[in-house]
Parts: C-alpha cells; sequence; structure tokens
C-alpha cells in the first residue's frame, strides 16, 4: 500500500505558528504532575521494572531514558482521536487540532516502551508532565515473549476533554488545516503511521485518516 498523504502535500500547511501565549487548560493542581511521578516511582522501585505502552509520538519521538521498545498489542482499548481539543501544540485557538488517546473498547496495537532500570523520579515527572492531565491507567500488553505489565495515557470518557461522536470525515476535516507551535496534526498523523508501518504494525483507521487528510490538502491547492 502506498501513502497517500506526502510530505509536499503537509507542506501546503504552515510549517508551525507562533506560541499563542497563554491559553486556558484543564486546572489541575501545582502537585498534580509531581505526584502521579512520585506513584510511578514507588512502584518502579517496588518491581525494577517500569514499561509504557505507546501509540503516537512517544514511538518517534523517544527520551534519554528509554531503554527499549517492541511491538505490543493491549485489549480493552483502541487507538482514537479522542482527545482535545489541542490549541497550542498541534492546533490553535483558530483551528483546535485533536489528540491520538486510547478510548475504551476493542483492542490496539502499539509498541510496549521498557525504561531504563535507573530511571528516577524527575525523568518520569518529565514524562508525564508531556501527557493530559488524566493518570496512566494500568495495562497487560502482549508481546512477541509474552504479556507484561505497563502503563498507558488513555483518555477517560468522564474527563472534560474527551471527544465522541465525530466521524471520520469530520475528524479528517479538522486534522487538515491545524497546526500548532510543534507543526501540524497531519504531519503527525504521517509521522505515526511511518514508524509503526516500521514496527510492522498496520493501522487501517490512519491509515484511512491519512488518505482523507491527503484529500482535504489536494484540494486546497
Amino acid at each position: 500500500m502506498k501513502l497517500r498523504l506526502t510530505r509536499d502535500l503537509i507542506g501546503r500547511l504552515p510549517e508551525c505558528v507562533p506560541d499563542p501565549g497563554s491559553i486556558a487548560r484543564a486546572q489541575v493542581s501545582e502537585d498534580h504532575y509531581p505526584a502521579i511521578a512520585r506513584k510511578l516511582f514507588e512502584a518502579h522501585r517496588g518491581t525494577g521494572a517500569t514499561r509504557f505502552f505507546a501509540i503516537g509520538s512517544l514511538i518517534w519521538k523517544p527520551r534519554p531514558y528509554f531503554a527499549g521498545m517492541e511491538p505490543a498489542r493491549i485489549y480493552g482499548w483502541h487507538r482514537a482521536f479522542c482527545l482535545g481539543p489541542d490549541t497550542r501544540y498541534r492546533g490553535n485557538p483558530d483551528a483546535p487540532g485533536l489528540m491520538l488517546s486510547l478510548d475504551r473498547g476493542g483492542s490496539c496495537k502499539g509498541m510496549v516502551i521498557r525504561l531504563k532500570d535507573d530511571v528516577g523520579e524527575a525523568e518520569l515527572l518529565d514524562l508525564v508532565q508531556s501527557e493530559p492531565p488524566p493518570p496512566p491507567h494500568p495495562v497487560t500488553a502482549h508481546t512477541a515473549t509474552g504479556p507484561v505489565a505497563a502503563w498507558a495515557f488513555t483518555c477517560p470518557r468522564d474527563y472534560a476533554g474527551y471527544v465522541s461522536g465525530l466521524s471520520e470525515c469530520e475528524i479528517a476535516d479538522r486534522l487538515s488545516c491545524c497546526v500548532g507551535m510543534r507543526g501540524t496534526m497531519a504531519e503527525y498523523v504521517l509521522n505515526t503511521i511511518e514508524h509503526l508501518e516500521e514496527a510492522g504494525i498496520h493501522d487501517p483507521m490512519l491509515w484511512r485518516m491519512q488518505a482523507l487528510i491527503a484529500e482535504r490538502l489536494a484540494r486546497s491547492g
């Protein structure tokens, strides 16, 4: 199969937009992320091994404290553009983006990332602060060598940023035009597909989405 979404098509969008400045976001306490990091660190000290199940940018933007990753599948969750609105990173107040997360139901293929044995609380804080406020959820990741315990960043359906009820065409309408300070959602989709395919993981939803985004960008020229 050949991708219809290309770097040339993505180049029809601005590469990025300036930081929009202060934007209202989900209110969390000052200790929210540090408390999550402390919990993860205590669990790490108890087991000596910490893994995260990744579905998107964690795969293609690894951290120095990642020790390795391998393909895996989890059950009870599926990859979906169910988190929003993104008005800073890959969207803006005039064209809010939608972010990938894990929604309830089905199953999902991704990568399970093993953190270094000596990972510290500060590094875990760095990781969780890069994600939306909901704490990571414990999952079982099924790898080629057997099941392993892992954490996954999910989007609870009672979370204020949870998005549902949009058709794939409606999602593509939004993703094909949103640009933020870190780039475009079109680029995010392409990067995710390319790295999943490198790992032998084919996600039909993402392939349909890239084709829909490509159609819209082609018309924009």
